[in-house]
């Protein structure tokens, strides 16, 4: 089974990826947990030139089209392995991300980013896709770290980015769910679970 957290930064997608590979590995699943971009040596080279060389500038659809690269890199070298090897992934992120950052919120014709991210993944896409929505202001004062290149673009851009996050995940096929991460880890984990679970028993 392929599993995708998605949402913007400050949900606690970290935490609630963690705390479900835990309940998925005591249910008897190989887990793999994968971010995207990354994962791969050129994912990591690829998320550094992205989030943190601000002195490489980036066009929009250059943006894209790198996020693009390395998850056709993240399947062709860690999902797709793994999903043969009769493998559970679960991943931070996933193309969802990429039509609503690069589409929603930058412009770029979603329908175009659908059909690019789809050559990109040879069709590899979650069985179960969920978000953790939050506020942006919220999800703001719980970011502690320093902002990286897209946090630094504004509250007005991440509002584009919530509403995108809703407006395309009936998009993704598979199982979808939004889930409120504005509560306490325990109760969203037990939320995500239930997902999960009525995803394992729909697989059959």
């Amino acid at each position: 089974m392929f599993i995708t957290l998605d949402g913007i930064d400050g949900g606690g997608k970290s935490t609630q990826i963690e705390l479900l590979a835990d309940w998925l590995t005591r249910q008897g699943h190989r887990v793999h947990t994968h971010r995207d971009p990354g994962s791969t040596k050129l994912g990591s080279a690829v998320r550094e030139i992205l989030l943190h060389r601000e002195d490489i500038p980036l066009a929009n659809t250059t943006e894209m089209l790198l996020y693009m690269a390395a998850r056709a890199q993240l399947v062709a070298e860690n999902v797709r392995p793994a999903l043969r090897a009769g493998g559970t992934v679960v991943c931070d992120r996933f193309l969802l991300a990429n039509v609503v950052y690069q589409g929603s919120a930058g412009g770029l014709d979603v329908d175009d980013l659908w059909r690019v991210g789809r050559i990109a993944t040879s069709g590899c896409m979650p069985d179960v896709t969920i978000v953790l929505d939050l506020d942006p202001e919220i999800a703001a004062s719980r970011i502690q770290r320093g902002q990286d290149r897209l946090e630094k673009r504004g509250i007005e851009y991440f509002h584009k980015v919530r509403r995108g996050f809703l407006d395309q995940l009936p998009r993704c096929g598979g199982i979808t769910a939004i889930i409120d991460a504005n509560v306490e880890i325990q109760s969203m984990h037990q939320r995500i679970v239930e997902v999960v679970q009525d995803a394992i028993r729909a697989k059959g």
